[in-house]
């Protein structure tokens, strides 16, 4: 069994970067909160023109699917604005790359 390194140094650029997926979930969340708020102090009086009540659950509903894309775009929103001054930090580092080269004879 034989074995052959071989050694190098290179340039690398480092920079912090969001990530995309945890802030459209708290995005996600976030209008989850706002539309049990605004069902909380929602008004369940019959309407005048037709005299139909919602019931909470559906008005849940209702802000549910207005609030949580919403929510999902402005985190999204929140994190390319942070991955762009996140390009303000890059910084380049000396990285020492090493290659193992193993020849393993199967008999």
């Amino acid at each position: 069994m034989s074995s052959s390194t071989s050694h190098s140094t290179v340039e690398a650029t480092v920079r912090p970067v969001p990530r995309y997926g945890v802030f459209m979930v708290a995005g996600a969340v976030l209008g989850i909160l706002v539309a049990g708020i605004l069902t909380l102090f929602g008004s369940y009086e019959p309407s005048t023109a037709l005299g139909v009540v919602y019931p909470p659950g559906q008005v849940f509903g209702f802000a549910l699917l207005w609030t949580a894309p919403v929510g999902v775009a402005l985190g999204g929103l929140l994190a390319l604005v942070l991955d762009r001054v996140a390009r303000k930090h890059t910084r380049m580092v000396r990285v020492e790359r090493e290659r193992v080269v193993q020849d393993d004879d199967l008999r």
